[in-house]
């Protein structure tokens, strides 16, 4: 055993060796199964997914550093662990339908997920440069490959072609301020980084870097103007991908700009948060504007999706530990709304329709009125209407935001919420007031209904029952170095 790891740190990283190993399994069964057995390769997921989550419980008080202090096996990684692996667990169920009607493998599909899953679970738990880095390439290479799946859809090559290059592109400029960042301070590790940077006052170059890691981690989180890409690739990637894309990707892309600006560089916050200010703003607005004139729902969800990021920044703004609670829940109460969304596009998918424009929706409730009632909340909760888990989550963010001083932040996130409840509603006007289109019948398979169950259960919960939700939030957000002490969740 190399110098300096122990039996420890094995044991830590138990819940990536599970999903290592789950992975490799999925490759295994999908070789010895025939091609009429290929479903259960989704169930032998799900199990993968399960057996990590159990092992990952053990870790919620854990607060140690492993792998020689590249792993952080904290609150603040559980959390965000645990958020990965409930979206990874939602898209395989909606996925199987999916796959059977598109006629597509599904082994290496399900393989590819869970090293998404993996990347994103090693950048939750990166405290060092070169572990974040590699837990971004881990999940970034999965994703490309997913987004063009659909092999002989060429809309899906397309984007899969266009978010490696502009993803190549983007991890130039991050890698480029992280390179800057190593040689000033002469390590890697975010917590001495810290340490050396913050004697003295910042220098051009710092500042630089500062901006060119802004512009890297801006891509991943799909701020404008950096967003360019997810339209496109949304809109071309297969439609479980692009709700795992849209709610996984994300959440770990936050969870890797909290752990940089908050563990390695909280005493340049003059500096970086204007830039997280402006970047709020303008997300948030362009995103809500753009999806008002959408007529395909995957680019609808897209723009919409990146007025969400806008929304999530507000957290990051307010540098405080009720900020980073605050973006926490969010990011956990998107899982389901989002998620939710998704799984009634990808029920709409049949061998006669594909299911991805706002016409599709048309008469849902007279077709399908469980479908329809439960896409209505979603929307409703994506719009922030009480006594939805979307509320919640954004009355959270605001006073957040209020608490530090940003009122004017707040309320630019209260106007565009308000601009954002016209192309919600106007989903559920399609759903109940347009006339039935044509098509065979919408039919959910036993993996679909759980998916849309898990995520209309999850959202009505935490909507009105949001506590526990908070505590857990909370206590995870304290882990994380660098965070002012806010206020807690007994003042809400």
């Amino acid at each position: 055993m190399p110098p300096g790891f122990s039996a420890a740190d094995f044991y830590y990283i138990l819940p990536e060796l599970v999903l290592v190993a789950g992975a490799l399994l999925v490759l295994v069964v999908d070789v010895l199964t025939s091609r009429q057995q290929r479903p259960l390769l989704g169930w032998v997921t799900i199990g993968v997914l399960l057996a990590t989550m159990l092992t990952l419980l053990p870790f919620s008080d854990v607060d140690v550093l492993a792998s020689r202090g590249l792993l952080a096996i904290d609150g603040f990684a559980f959390f965000f662990k645990l958020v990965f692996l409930l979206t990874a667990l939602v898209t395989v169920l909606m996925s199987s339908s999916y796959l059977e009607v598109e006629g597509l493998r599904a082994g290496e599909y399900y393989f590819l997920i869970l090293c998404a899953t993996l990347g994103m679970m090693f950048m939750a738990s990166g405290i060092d440069l070169v572990t974040i880095f590699i837990g971004l390439e881990t999940m970034a290479v999965a994703f490309y490959i997913l987004t063009g799946y659909l092999k002989p859809n060429r809309q899906s090559n397309e984007a899969a072609v266009k978010y490696f290059l502009l993803g190549a592109f983007s991890l130039g400029i991050l890698l480029y301020g992280m390179s800057i960042l190593y040689g000033l301070s002469g390590t890697t590790n975010l917590r001495e980084l810290a340490t050396v940077l913050a004697t003295g006052e910042p220098s051009t170059l710092l500042i630089v870097a500062v901006v060119l890691v802004v512009s890297g981690i801006g891509f991943k989180i799909a701020a404008v103007p950096f967003h360019m890409w997810a339209p496109d690739v949304y809109e071309g990637a297969p439609t479980p991908i692009t709700a795992f894309l849209s709610v996984g990707s994300k959440a770990a892309s936050f969870a890797m700009l909290l752990r940089i600006f908050m563990e390695g560089l909280p005493f340049l916050a003059e500096v970086w948060q204007p830039m997280f200010w402006v970047l709020a703003v303008v997300t948030m607005t362009f995103g809500n504007l753009a999806a008002l004139t959408q007529s395909n729902i995957k680019r609808m969800l897209a723009y919409s999706s990146i007025a969400h990021a806008g929304y999530i920044l507000i957290g990051v703004v307010a540098n405080s530990s009720r900020g980073v609670t605050a973006l926490m829940i969010y990011l956990m109460l998107y899982v389901f709304m989002q998620l939710g969304a998704f799984a009634v596009v990808v029920m709409l998918r049949r061998r006669d329709v594909v299911g991805d424009e706002l016409k599709d929706l048309s008469g849902l409730y007279f077709r399908y009125p469980v479908a329809a009632c439960a896409m209505l909340f979603f929307m409703l909760s994506l719009g922030g209407i009480p006594p939805t888990a979307g509320f919640m989550g954004k009355f959270w963010l605001f006073s957040a935001a209020i608490e530090s001083g940003y009122i004017w932040l707040a309320v630019i996130g209260v106007i565009n919420s308000a601009i954002s409840l016209y192309y919600y509603v106007r989903v559920v006007v399609f759903m109940w007031l347009r006339e039935e289109t044509l098509g065979s019948p919408i039919v959910a398979s036993p993996a679909m209904a759980l998916a849309l169950t898990v995520a209309l259960v999850g959202a009505v919960i935490f909507g009105v029952y949001p506590g526990p939700l908070f505590e857990l939030a909370e206590s995870s957000a304290q882990s994380l170095g660098g965070v002012i002490t806010g206020v807690g969740v007994s003042s809400f």
